[in-house]
């Protein structure tokens, strides 16, 4: 089944889904980022990689509406942030972070947290939920493989199970924007492996929203990845179409060390380079 309704959020309807223009940003008196220029359009599907501290959450909180810019330009969903209510366009956007995830109420079955994600809410009960929202719920844990845990409580759940649960909430919510900060952080090889199979088959969908996802790793950009932005400092080390602005002297002048890149049947690795 499609991810993404058609609901209709009132969105100018050519609006780039982000846009950062000349956007630089201070926490109190430090600054974090420079310049950014940045634009994520409809169906993109972009992977955020950079060192610590090199200001990618930070980037996403913007995304998210949460941080406002210094100064520049930044535009969600064809609304200029600063002159929009936010509150109703956090609507419009899902986030898997680890904040969320830590909100999460432990004795809540994974389908109790998929299906409260539909009233923006964390814990379902505050509201009455039809049929169709309680088949929905599961049917986004199922299409993941995940199924079998829909009763299971939330606290007793592995990591990578939580990041799948976690998944289908935000796709509940049926999204026009989908952030992802760091997914896969703390998951072991299984576990990440089905995330990435998950998030691959979601980039393949023409119906699911546009998608940005942190990383630090290249082994953790999913297959059909279209776009990456490598960040280093606060500033855009480079941005735009995988196959061209992902490359070893790309990746290596974000990382600060010579690196080796490969791709293999569309996943990338990538190690220090070998000396001569």
């Amino acid at each position: 089944m499609p991810v993404h309704g058609a609901t209709d959020r009132s969105n100018p309807p050519s609006a780039s889904a982000l846009r950062y223009e000349a956007v630089d940003l201070y926490r109190l008196t430090t600054p974090v980022l420079f310049g950014i220029n940045w634009k994520v359009g409809a169906g993109e599907r972009w992977a955020v990689l950079g060192p610590n501290g090199s200001g990618k959450t930070t980037l996403v909180q913007l995304a998210s509406g949460y941080l406002h810019p210094t100064r520049g330009t930044v535009e969600i969903l064809g609304h200029h942030l600063g002159r929009v209510d936010v509150r109703a366009l956090r609507q419009q956007i899902a986030t898997v972070s680890a904040g969320v995830t830590r909100m999460i109420v432990p004795n809540l079955s994974a389908r109790e947290v998929v299906v409260a994600a539909g009233r923006g809410a964390l814990e379902p009960w505050w509201d009455s939920y039809s049929e169709v929202e309680w088949e929905r719920a599961g049917s986004l844990l199922a299409s993941a493989g995940f199924g079998q845990i829909a009763n299971r409580p939330f606290g007793v759940l592995s990591e990578g199970e939580r990041q799948q649960v976690m998944l289908a909430r935000a796709l509940m919510s049926d999204p026009a924007l989908l952030l992802l900060d760091e997914p896969c952080a703390g998951l072991d090889m299984g576990g990440r492996e089905r995330l990435l199979t998950r998030l691959a088959d979601l980039a393949d969908d023409p119906a699911a929203p546009p998608i940005v996802l942190v990383t630090h790793h290249v082994e953790e950009i999913p297959e059909r990845f279209t776009h990456v932005l490598l960040l280093r400092g606060g500033r855009v080390v480079v941005a735009g179409p995988i196959s061209s602005a992902l490359s070893p002297d790309s990746l290596s002048e974000c990382f600060g060390l010579p690196l080796e890149l490969k791709n293999d049947d569309h996943r990338w690795t990538s190690r220090a380079a070998r000396r001569p």
